[in-house]
């Protein structure tokens, strides 16, 4: 490079710059973007934490109601085979629609059916219309906190006598007249067994000459009203226990149980079949002969989450589902079982109210074998017709279907079927 080139080098180099009004706005535009944008975010994080801050301290600082127990369930059964899905339940007949809210357990004389309801009631309907035989608790009734004095009738029974057998999740076990309603009280929750008050009498059987009651009770910790917890706690607290109508004696045969919910006596009367809701699953407990004491499991590892059972004219046992586990999809109680921290958090943050809006309307009745075999199951898939299905009690050709939350009863006839 000689010394002209470097010249016109420093000169280029040296040039002044010329300032517009176009080049200082860029700048200002720049510098105001850039404000801006910082203003945002940190308006934005401001934002979310105002928001987090609430959520943390409920997940933090509150305690959760329940004390969730890890437990394993097997994989849930394909459903297929004799679990296929189909639309045989919306084959079904609702009755007395909105004439009867939560007739749970079902009993029959002939024509005459009677149900307990959720306003405390033990109703009896015939011709057609429905008439109230007894009313066990005392009013008001409808609400969550009133339940545990209105009373909530649940599984119901015709014993050899002709009366009518009610156990009441509140208030224990009574003899119902079936033509007058006089009640006399058996069982009394606020009675001690074994060290324990009964706080949660679901259902019952009665034997062939009325001197024994099985029941169960479902658990010592939880009441009906709050039986979601009792499902997402698992608690195995759970008991079968025996009423001698004689001696007026109560006693435990079986305890341990993770939500003991329906109870059936075998046609020898040596054992029940109780439904162990949370486990998915039915257990044989022996209540008499060489046995006595003794417990195996039935049938195990259920497509659902059993409520009543009850026999079917072929022999075997009508099986009603709460909730299903569908395989192939996704069943949240199944994934829930290991992770009891989850169960904690969900229930820190949403009532009992909401989480039951989440369970699926799904409705499933299986028919077992005597030994406890599939014989058929009977589906609607989206609740349409029958809905929160809690037994499926048979009659005459025809299958009369309970329900803890619908407001109706259902009927199907099992020849169409």
């Amino acid at each position: 490079m000689n010394e002209n080139d470097g010249l016109r080098f420093r000169r280029l180099n040296n040039r002044p710059q010329v300032i517009t009004d176009e080049s200082q706005e860029r700048r200002r535009g720049k510098g105001s973007s850039t404000y801006s944008g910082r203003v945002f975010r940190i308006t934005l994080l401001s934002l979310g934490a105002f928001l987090l801050l609430p959520v943390l301290g409920i997940i933090f600082l509150l305690e959760s109601p329940i004390q969730p127990e890890v437990f394993s369930l097997g994989e849930p059964p394909l459903m297929s085979g004799c679990f296929e899905p189909n639309f045989k339940l919306r084959q079904a007949e609702r009755l007395f629609e909105d004439q009867l809210l939560g007739p749970e357990s079902i009993a029959n004389i002939g024509d005459v059916f009677y149900t307990g309801t959720a306003d405390g009631k033990v109703v009896k309907i015939q011709d057609r219309r429905i008439h109230v035989l007894a009313t066990l608790g005392k009013p008001p009734c409808g609400s969550y906190d009133e339940e545990p004095t209105c009373g909530r009738p649940l599984g119901i029974r015709v014993g050899t006598n002709g009366t009518l057998f009610v156990a009441d999740a509140y208030l224990g076990l009574f003899e119902v007249n079936p033509i007058t309603g006089e009640v006399n009280t058996l069982v009394s929750t606020g009675q001690v067994v074994e060290g324990r008050k009964l706080s949660f009498v679901n259902d019952l059987d009665v034997t062939q000459d009325g001197k024994k009651v099985y029941f169960t009770d479902s658990s010592s910790k939880w009441q009906r009203r709050d039986f979601l917890h009792l499902v997402m706690e698992a608690t195995a607290d759970g008991r079968v226990l025996e009423y001698d109508t004689v001696t007026r004696e109560v006693t435990v045969l079986m305890d341990g149980l993770r939500f003991p919910n329906g109870i059936q006596l075998c046609p020898d009367e040596e054992s029940v079949l109780v439904a162990e809701t949370t486990m998915a699953r039915i257990r044989r407990v022996h209540v008499s002969g060489l046995n006595k004491g003794g417990m195996e499991t039935f049938v195990d590892n259920l497509p659902g989450f059993p409520d009543n059972i009850r026999r079917s004219s072929s022999g075997g046992y009508w099986l009603a589902m709460s909730a299903v586990r569908p395989n192939p999809g996704f069943s949240m109680l199944d994934f829930l079982s290991q992770k009891p921290w989850i169960k904690k958090l969900i229930f820190k943050l949403f009532s009992q109210d909401v989480l039951l809006k989440l369970v699926p309307r799904y409705s499933l009745v299986l028919e077992l074998s005597e030994g406890g075999a599939c014989q058929r199951s009977l589906h609607d898939p989206h609740g349409a017709v029958a809905a929160y299905v809690s037994e499926a009690h048979e009659y005459d050709g025809h299958l009369y279907l309970g329900s803890f939350r619908s407001p109706y009863l259902c009927k199907l006839d099992l020849s169409k079927v």
